[in-house]
């Protein structure tokens, strides 16, 4: 704990004398830095009267700056709710409800708005999660530089291919800075760290052994500090708009809930917020009233005197900065992520005390008697309930915009969204094809599926398949239709080599989930190895009906018709992988051997002797050119093939 009060110490006076050394230098067009802090619940900051965890950069705006006791995100998911924070907009509105659903070009960004007024723009994210080019496609609108991730990923470890650390996106933003001295900047870096898995570097995995998640959340305030420590160098903090909020919570197990994304409680919506105004303006005030994560777009504008877009549903914050008495503003809360497991959505009113959730089994809470949302005041003629649930038919009939379907995306980048314990849409099966989402099961009654699963899937990432395998199978023992759970498991037998289980569990799966081609594929995948030809085959048939450009389906369709001395078959299964990926060497080869089986020995050799100007340090090419001299009877010829086939075997890099 020593290290902790010297290094609040050095970072508080650090503040006071950079504070002192900036006050009186005005600027037209200040500077702005958005920090959003991922998975940060407000209960777990200093500042917010949490002792046991340090946060002295956090703690140090929140003294040079205003802070809101009372904000709340609209929604529990990363890239939801950077989108509302970043349009002013309700995720109803502005329609990103989901991984990989582009943002309409309707919907201005804060970038969008600045850049036009003049600043420079950058982005640091810290987690793929916001890589524009991948599952939040649309964010990055607005900006001179957008630091999206590598692709393909230069590394397999989890730091640089699935997150950055917290000071790795700070040092990065202050690269760009350096070369960007000349204002006004608008500057957006996001802290990861929080987010599970909780993995602290030291000395913080030493401090916090016992309570990680704060471990994670004292590191990303040391790069919050480092952040803060630059700009005071530069004679920048002090004339600045500095802002810092916590995208959504995390559930720590209340409510049964161990992540966030599925139940709309304040452990996943109540969030830090301050904002630090340029010239130590309204410095220390706190605001009791309740705020939203949608009114910061619209408090920078105000701040900079830039108009409003035609649409917004949040409203400047400036009239609480004098402390005055102003009305709490009602929060409005989403989340769909649930229908990812086949569950129903969720919506939420906080307001007047209450806070009211619509769901299958609907819910009512007094908080200033039940400020843990423990006792369901629920009746359905309560007067609140009447009028929240006309609230949200209001909105919903406001908000309706077109369904946004999620951006194709590649299965490598789906399984970098699974790493980080995040389900697809796809994973929701058939069963949100119900005429009304209400009929959907309600998530509380599922809320420990998904802990097993998300832990199932960051045990996967950290290698640990027989703790994903446990917690799976438990899964299936409580719901044997677990589709997601007996896909998953069918995918770890697929990769253990146990092909039989995998066969069992991806069947059942396909059952349930009729309309996925990469599960039939996977299931051809588990057959053939099993030496099921024939089911094998009908299964990748059935998996080309529903996905005809699947290049590694009819590749492997084609091997099996082959062995099956289907040999039309099979022809026209390479020949279609061909049309798909003209060229590639796998199809060219299963045609060859397709003419070799047939006794076309000089077709055969007419076309191998072509691939080795191609492929010429593949051993296999030679090996059939030997077998096609042979059939010719051209036995130096074959010779000569098989000993440049053995040298390769013996030397792969000749």
């Amino acid at each position: 704990m020593r290290f902790l009060r010297v290094q609040a110490a050095v970072l508080a006076l650090l503040v006071i004398s950079l504070t002192a050394q900036e006050r009186g230098k005005p600027s037209a067009s200040p500077d702005v830095f958005l920090v959003t802090i991922d998975t940060l619940r407000a209960d777990h900051v200093h500042c917010y009267g949490y002792n046991p965890v340090q946060t002295p950069a956090l703690d140090g705006l929140a003294k040079d700056g205003v802070r809101f006791a009372q904000a709340f995100t609209p929604s529990p998911i990363t890239n939801t709710s950077h989108t509302s924070i970043l349009t002013g907009l309700l995720p109803s509105r502005h329609g990103v409800a989901d991984f990989a659903v582009p943002l309409a070009r309707t919907h201005l960004t804060l970038a969008e708005l600045l850049r036009n007024a003049g600043y420079k723009t950058a982005a640091f994210i810290g987690s793929v999660v916001l890589d524009s080019t991948e599952f939040a496609p649309g964010l990055d609108r607005g900006f001179d530089f957008y630091d999206n991730f590598p692709h393909p990923a230069r590394t397999k470890s989890r730091w640089g291919r699935l997150e950055r650390r917290g000071m790795d996106v700070a040092q990065r933003a202050e690269v760009w800075l350096n070369r960007h001295p000349v204002g006004p900047r608008l500057v957006w870096i996001h802290l990861y760290d929080p987010h599970d898995p909780y993995d602290p570097p030291p000395p913080y995995s030493r401090i916090y052994k016992d309570r990680l998640y704060d471990g994670e959340i004292a590191y990303a305030d040391f790069a919050l500090a480092h952040l803060v420590s630059y700009l005071g160098k530069r004679h920048r903090y002090d004339k600045s708009i500095i802002i810092a909020v916590g995208d959504h919570g995390e559930g720590l197990g209340e409510h049964h809930e161990q992540t966030h994304g599925i139940f709309l409680y304040d452990s996943t919506t109540h969030v830090p917020l301050i904002v630090k105004l340029p010239e130590g303006t309204s410095a220390g005030v706190v605001v009791k009233e309740q705020v939203r994560t949608v009114d910061i777009l619209p408090t920078i504008l105000d701040l900079l005197h830039i108009s409003n877009p035609a649409l917004l549903d949040g409203a400047s914050l400036s009239p609480y900065f004098s402390n005055a008495s102003e009305n709490e503003r009602t929060v409005l809360g989403e989340t769909d992520y649930p229908l990812h497991f086949g569950w129903a959505p969720l919506r939420s009113v906080r307001a007047n005390g209450l806070k009211f959730i619509e769901a299958p089994r609907p819910e009512l809470y007094d908080l200033g008697r039940d400020p843990g949302e423990t006792t369901n005041e629920y009746a359905p003629w309560d007067p609140n309930v009447q009028k929240f649930r006309a609230l949200l038919a209001t909105r919903r009939n406001e908000t309706q915009v077109p369904s946004a379907s999620p951006a194709s995306v590649p299965q490598s980048t789906i399984d970098e969204l699974m790493a980080l314990g995040y389900f697809t849409r796809n994973d929701a099966a058939s069963s949100t094809s119900v005429p009304d989402l209400s009929l959907l099961p309600d998530p509380k009654d599922k809320i420990e599926d998904q802990n097993l699963l998300h832990q199932a899937m960051i045990s996967i990432e950290g290698g640990e398949t027989a703790a994903a395998r446990a917690a799976l199978e438990t899964v299936v023992r409580v719901d044997p239709d677990s589709f997601i759970a007996l896909r998953q498991l069918g995918q770890l037998e697929l990769q253990a080599g146990d092909f039989a289980d995998a066969v069992k569990h991806l069947s059942y799966a396909r059952e349930l989930h009729r309309n996925d081609p990469s599960l039939a594929f996977q299931e051809g995948q588990a057959r053939e190895r099993t030496g099921d030809l024939n089911g094998a085959r009908e299964v990748l048939a059935d998996s080309l009906k529903l996905d005809p450009t699947d290049f590694p389906a009819r590749l492997l369709l084609g091997q099996i018709c082959l062995r099956l001395k289907d040999l039309k078959a099979a022809e026209d299964q390479f020949a279609a992988a061909l049309l798909l990926r003209p060229g590639e060497g796998r199809a060219q080869l299963g045609l060859v051997k397709v003419q070799l089986a047939s006794g076309n020995f000089l077709k055969a050799s007419e076309m191998l002797e072509s691939m080795t100007q191609s492929q010429s340090d593949d051993a296999e090419v030679f090996e059939l050119l030997a077998q096609s001299y042979a059939g010719l009877g051209k036995e130096g010829k074959s010779e000569q093939a098989a000993k440049r086939a053995r040298t390769l075997r013996r030397s792969p890099q000749e």
